[in-house]
């Protein structure tokens, strides 16, 4: 028996591989993050989360629900909610209501990008009320904003996964503050 968060499953597992999981709604964030750190690994996703989690997923820009887990996702994949189901349809019954989500791999983007991308991610949505320019500050706030094309006074949840990810990729490329970085 192992522990999930720690398992190598490309390595265990000839390709094409498919992973189809009701989750453990307490380790189901952090284990969709490792598998869509290697989601070209992957041939698709069918995964049960709790509904919360899922309308994060597929949340658009703009939306109450829209935050790191949705940029992240829908940049290393393509999340499709297939159907909600109400605790009833367990045994014991969750507390919660569940739902079933679909990702389909994108193309991989540069290895090096996926670590920028999340601590970008993370400084963004870490302060979610503040304008970027304040969140960012540690990665140049004004600077890096500047040079992604993005109005330093927007917020987070204004930027489509685009933009998150013309950011990312300014500051892989140095530009802002501080040089060129990889997540801690």
């Amino acid at each position: 028996m192992a522990d999930a968060l720690g398992l190598d499953l490309p390595a265990l597992v000839p390709a094409p591989r498919l992973i189809v999981a009701n989750l453990p709604y307490n380790v189901a964030t952090p284990l969709l993050i490792a598998w869509l750190r290697d989601i070209t690994a992957f041939e698709r996703l069918v995964l049960m989360f709790q509904r919360e989690v899922a309308e994060r997923l597929t949340a658009p820009p703009g939306t109450s629900a829209y935050g790191r887990l949705s940029v992240l996702a829908q940049w290393l994949a393509e999340p499709r909610l297939l159907f909600a189901l109400p605790p009833g349809a367990f045994v014991p019954p969750p507390e919660v209501h569940s739902a079933l989500v679909h990702l389909a791999p994108r193309p991989a983007p540069p290895p090096d990008l996926v670590p920028v991308m999340e601590r970008i991610t993370r400084l963004a949505f870490g302060q979610r009320r503040k304008m970027l320019r304040a969140a960012l500050r540690a990665e140049g706030g004004e600077a890096l904003l500047r040079a992604a094309g993005i109005a330093p006074e927007r917020r987070a949840e204004t930027l489509s996964v685009a933009e998150f990810e013309a950011l990312a990729r300014c500051l892989a490329r140095g530009e802002g503050a501080g040089g060129p970085r990889a997540a801690p």
